[in-house]
């Protein structure tokens, strides 16, 4: 593979971890610390926050909140507050709560998607395209995840041009932006380039963001892979929590604040205030009840230096 560094003066982070993180905690957090939860991500300068999933509490209890959490949150201006929607139903639930994105999901292979939604991709393409119809009249926009982009726990590798026909597809129903995930965290750096390289050369005009798990401890190698080769959106979660309830083995997500102090330091703009987000890391803790694997937070955002004559 012929492959030229070319990392972006900027990186756009979408964090998942309101939705995506608090989805696969057992305990239910409350409606009040959720909201909180987004307003200390606000005061930190994130610049997407997926808030909720207006999914069915019979299948996500931990989201059965989703209005109120969407209408306590203070919303500032320029930040893209956006929620996942599984069906038609959910996007109608999700509407009257004016989110500024609604994200729709399909996973890359059949049997995934049966786990996952309980319907082809066929089916879920077609709900798509009504949710498509539905948001156009509220200048709401839609995004699109393609989950087990890089493997499935039940069909193993999934073969590139699969996903790039499948993006296609998805392009075709006016999905604004695409992501592919690494949703049980089986993806390595040079399949990342690979992926990468491929889809900007299939649908350039069409903005790439990722989104990895750390279940093997590759999800930031897998990062730099996609930004040094030119990838600039990433999906990430604060404290490096999350995984799907229905991707068994599926880990954390890759830490936000992981990600913010390795690309600061690497001089790549994220607008993201560092301190502020391990405050909110701080308080997420607390709120969780548990530990979290981010490492920044752990060891800090900053390097103490060594006094050179301590033994």
């Amino acid at each position: 593979m012929s492959w030229e560094w070319q990392e972006p003066q900027q990186v756009w982070i979408r964090e998942v971890s309101p939705r995506d993180g608090l989805q696969a905690e057992k305990v239910i957090v409350a409606t009040g610390d959720k909201i909180a939860l987004v307003n200390q991500l606000t005061r930190a300068g994130v610049p997407r926050i997926e808030v909720a999933s207006f999914v069915s509490p019979q299948w996500l209890p931990q989201m059965a909140d989703a209005e109120q959490v969407m209408a306590g949150i203070d919303r500032r201006p320029g930040v893209v507050y956006s929620v996942l929607v599984p069906n038609p139903l959910g996007a109608e639930r999700a509407l009257a709560t004016h989110p500024d994105e609604m994200t729709v999901f399909v996973s890359a292979s059949e049997t995934h998607n049966h786990k996952n939604v309980h319907r082809s991709i066929a089916e879920s393409l077609k709900g798509f395209a009504d949710i498509c119809t539905m948001a156009k009249p509220h200048g709401v926009t839609i995004s699109a995840v393609i989950v087990t982009a890089f493997g499935c726990p039940y069909e193993g590798v999934v073969p590139l041009p699969h996903v790039l026909e499948l993006a296609g597809r998805l392009r075709d129903l006016g999905i604004h932006e695409l992501a592919l995930g690494d949703t049980v965290g089986v993806a390595n750096p040079r399949q990342v380039a690979q992926v990468v390289q491929a889809f900007h050369q299939a649908w350039p005009d069409m903005p790439l963001a990722l989104h990895f798990h750390d279940t093997r401890g590759t999800a930031l190698p897998n990062l730099l892979a996609a930004v040094g080769s030119g990838a600039s959106r990433f999906e990430t979660a604060l404290g490096g929590i999350g995984g799907s309830p229905f991707s068994p083995g599926a880990g954390g997500n890759l830490s936000t604040e992981d990600t913010v102090y390795c690309l600061q330091e690497m001089e790549i703009d994220t607008g993201i205030d560092l301190d502020q987000l391990l405050a909110a890391s701080r308080f997420l803790v607390a709120t969780l009840g548990h530990d979290v694997p981010s490492k920044v937070l752990h060891a800090g955002g900053k390097m103490i230096p060594v006094n050179a004559q301590t033994p």
